[in-house]
């Protein structure tokens, strides 16, 4: 007899039915049903426009949570991790990664200090299994306790720059004296010690909030952030403006720009990588890379005959020969362009320097442009 293969469960967040009763589209990403817009915020683009110029709220509870707590936690995050974690204060943040030993990505994180032997790293929802065990298994060495908390909270991000605004109204904390990449607890919606970020993943300011994943609590917030927001023009976003948006940042997303095939060099994250803390999981082949060079660059393209370089697309040259590929590419909400990350050799990443995109068989012009693509307006 033969065996039947089980069929992959979709998973759900504890919003799902929030989303679904507000008519949202809703798609199948990495496992999960998610929206990826809301037909009643005017769709993407709407969306989009909206956290640039007011704010947005996103359901990001599909992100993964691992939590390091212990007498040897700053030691196990140090070795898993690129970045330098004992530059952090208690309530600091820190954009990292977990390194394969080939200096390739296991994932891309945000590192969150929570107390002196307490650390949370926020991870991808598509990863999340794969992560919490290479975290485990690569820190067993190491007298600290390791927990996945990913399906504990659900993760609300209030992103724009009304976004301080509208969760001030519903919470006890002070959000102004909270920088950024800097994360505290207080009392949101009436639910007391909750986490309150104030990272995201949009190139705006913006908080996320972690509150208790039981459907009732999850929804409760939800209408409270919409209805708070109801002055600032706030719009449920769905993961459509999310891609745009990171885009125009020029943020990474795991499987596009960053992959176990992809170093951190090519990825041009080198800011993020301290070769010079104690060693750390990847840190020798990265140190080789560097010394030999990178055969290809992650670069920001602009579309200047009409077309929309879409992931994956071949970058070629002005022979027609391939040179590279597109990473991600769409319109662009904002900026109003047809913009594009790809791979190519390091002597094509000229700014100015024209390639072409394979778009139906056609070499499409662009050119090589300054990113990221967007930043955010320093405050007066």
């Amino acid at each position: 007899m033969s065996a039947v293969e089980a069929t992959p469960t979709v998973r759900k967040t504890a919003l799902n039915a929030v989303h679904r009763q507000m008519g949202a589209k809703m798609v199948e990403f990495n496992g999960w049903d998610m929206p990826v817009e809301y037909p009643s915020s005017g769709g993407i683009i709407a969306e989009h426009n909206a956290v640039r110029n007011s704010v947005g709220i996103f359901d990001v509870s599909h992100m993964g949570d691992i939590r390091l707590v212990g007498p040897q936690a700053l030691f196990a995050v140090q070795h898993i991790t690129m970045n330098d974690a004992s530059r952090l204060a208690v309530g600091q943040a820190q954009y990292s990664a977990l390194l394969y030993p080939q200096g390739t990505f296991v994932d891309d994180v945000i590192v969150h200090r929570l107390g002196e032997r307490d650390y949370l790293l926020v991870i991808n929802a598509g990863t999340r299994e794969k992560d919490f065990n290479w975290v485990r298994d690569n820190t067993r060495e190491f007298d600290c306790f390791v927990e996945n908390l990913s399906d504990d909270y659900t993760q609300i991000a209030i992103q724009g720059p009304s976004g301080v605004d509208v969760l001030q109204k519903l919470t006890d904390v002070h959000l102004a004296a909270v920088k950024f990449y800097w994360v505290t607890h207080g009392t949101v919606c009436g639910l007391p010690d909750t986490l309150i970020a104030r990272t995201g993943y949009t190139g705006e300011d913006g908080f996320e909030i972690y509150v208790p994943s039981d459907e009732a609590t999850s929804a409760m917030v939800w209408n409270k952030v919409l209805e708070a927001g109801k002055d600032f023009g706030i719009v449920a976003c769905g993961l459509g403006a999310r891609n745009t948006l990171r885009l125009e940042s020029k943020l990474p997303l795991y499987g596009h720009e960053i992959s176990d095939t992809i170093n951190v060099w090519e990825a041009g994250l080198d800011r993020f990588c301290k070769l010079e803390k104690a060693d750390f999981i990847g840190r020798g082949a990265l140190e080789e890379a560097k010394a030999e060079g990178v055969n290809r660059t992650l670069v920001g393209l602009e579309m200047t005959e009409r077309g929309i370089a879409r992931d994956g697309y071949k970058v070629l040259d002005d022979a027609g020969r391939e040179i590279g590929y597109v990473t991600s590419g769409s319109y662009a909400p904002f900026l109003k362009k047809n913009i594009a990350l790809a791979y190519v050799p390091p002597n094509f990443s000229t700014i100015g320097s024209t390639v072409r995109v394979e778009i139906r068989g056609q070499g499409v012009k662009a050119q090589i442009v300054q990113t990221p693509f967007y930043k955010r307006p320093k405050k007066a």
